[in-house]
């Protein structure tokens, strides 16, 4: 399969504020943007709404080094957040981090979970797959920049859990949580009883106190 090519054609924003956003929404069908990083000023962009919501249709867009054709001028960028609007399919304002070859990066990459049907778990117990993690934030130079990693689910039993420990990483790429130390090797899936097994209750309880952790390392890093 090829590895996709994302390029969008954006212009430099001269008109700011709320009203000047909206306006730009309205009667331009585009939207505000912003790039920002690698210690020069943030930089106002427009961008067609069209292009932007085509390009988030694919996954590896929010994992992949971005073009930017800022005039005749090209920035390399990921995207770092897209603002959507809370119940229409409409982009709102997007955010660009630029990158540079010898920087490493910040960026969440998708998980892909794989062997879900072969997983011993669910083939012979009956059980079912619960992820609580469907992406990791992890840090690499540009090039090591990974589209989706995989998280094998093949030889996972009924109660058993999958950790970020435990999920391999491309060469060059380090997982943001586990750099924190122990306590940031939270869990990625488990394998969950059928219902009304009786360990059913026993894992609940757990998960719920991984998600609690979850919640707790959020604030503190937010």
């Amino acid at each position: 399969m090829s590895t996709p090519v994302f390029e969008l054609d954006v212009s430099v924003r001269t008109d700011l504020g709320k009203g000047a956003s909206r306006r730009l929404r309205r009667l331009h069908n585009a939207i505000p943007a912003v790039l920002y990083g690698a210690e020069k000023e943030p930089l106002p962009l427009t961008i067609d709404h069209d292009s932007i919501m085509h390009a988030s249709e694919n996954e590896a867009f929010f994992a992949h080094i971005i073009t930017l054709n800022v005039g005749k001028k090209k920035e390399l960028a990921v995207i770092k957040d897209l603002q959507r609007h809370p119940a229409k399919r409409i982009i709102l304002h997007a955010d660009f981090l630029r990158v540079s070859e010898g920087h490493a990066i910040h960026v969440r990459v998708p998980l892909h979970f794989v062997n879900e049907e072969k997983c011993q778990g669910v083939k012979t117990g009956g059980g079912r797959i619960l992820k609580t993690m469907t992406e990791i934030e992890v840090t690499c130079l540009p090039k090591d920049l990974p589209e989706y990693i995989e998280v094998d689910m093949l030889d996972i039993d009924i109660g058993e859990s999958v950790h970020l420990s435990d999920v391999t990483l491309p060469a060059g790429v380090t997982s943001v949580a586990l750099s924190h130390g122990r306590d940031g090797d939270l869990s990625v899936s488990t394998v969950q009883p059928p219902r009304g097994g009786a360990d059913a209750d026993e894992v609940e309880a757990e998960l719920e106190g991984v998600e609690d952790e979850g919640e707790g390392e959020s604030e503190e890093t937010s």
